[in-house]
């Protein structure tokens, strides 16, 4: 999917983002807006849908909060698929700005959200996503409010839609920020077992692969070691050190 080619509206998606845009930098690094978050943000949805109104509203996610534009002019220039779309980010756009004690009730109305467009929460997912990759810029109570919120809010969103890898990577992104110690001890030790878990996961997949090509079928095995996250939080609630921790593997 992330190949897939641009759609002559999905390019003039691009250029009106672009455009409207073009002034903008990045609040904590001063880097160009559209380059550094909006182009991102269509990039990972690209890893999972081909859908145009998605990839359009992932591109125009932020125009009518951003700038002078407003939702008639996105439902003039893209359609009224991609005007409900925007406009479902807008609304939703202020519902993680209170404290811990209102965020239950914000958790269940994003929740509540699913039932009109799950294309909205994706979008969001993939919006949070860049900003926790880029949350080193930040100064530390920001990264702590935001890795914070990612990991009650965020990460159960991309569980709830299957969408592992994301969440794999908000967890071990919250992780990195609010203990680094505890993140960068976990994968020097990933690091440093990567010979001995290469060589189990092909023993693991070599009878099964065997066994599919008897079979006739045409199939792909991945093996892949556990989250960060993951390994770290075993290792936590079972009190055990890293060696000790059996189920390395997915």
């Amino acid at each position: 999917m992330a190949n897939a080619p641009i759609t002559p509206k999905e390019k003039l998606a691009w250029e009106f983002a672009q455009r409207a845009h073009k002034d903008q930098v990045r609040k904590f690094t001063g880097l160009p807006y559209f380059d550094n978050h909006v182009q991102k943000v269509n990039g990972t949805l690209k890893l999972y849908t081909t859908d145009e109104a998605t990839l359009i509203a992932a591109l125009l996610h932020d125009v009518v909060e951003d700038t002078d534009l407003e939702l008639e002019d996105i439902e003039r220039d893209f359609g009224y698929k991609v005007m409900t779309i925007i406009d479902g980010l807008t609304k939703i756009s202020g519902v993680f700005e209170y404290g811990s004690s209102q965020q239950a009730e914000n958790f269940r109305k994003m929740l509540l959200t699913l039932s009109d467009d799950v294309r909205v929460i994706l979008i969001k997912l993939a919006d949070r996503l860049n900003n926790m990759r880029t949350l080193g810029s930040m100064p530390r109570n920001k990264q702590l409010k935001i890795a914070s919120e990612t990991m009650y809010l965020y990460a159960p969103l991309a569980h709830r839609l299957g969408l592992n890898a994301i969440k794999s990577e908000l967890e071990d992104l919250y992780l990195k920020y609010t203990d680094t110690e505890a993140y960068q001890e976990v994968v020097h030790k990933i690091n440093e077992s990567k010979s001995y878990r290469n060589k189990f996961i092909k023993s693991f997949i070599q009878p099964v692969e065997d066994e599919l090509i008897r079979q006739g079928f045409r199939f792909t095995i991945k093996g892949r070691p556990k989250s960060v996250y993951s390994i770290f939080n075993k290792m936590k609630t079972q009190g055990i050190p890293f060696e000790e921790v059996f189920d390395l593997f997915a």
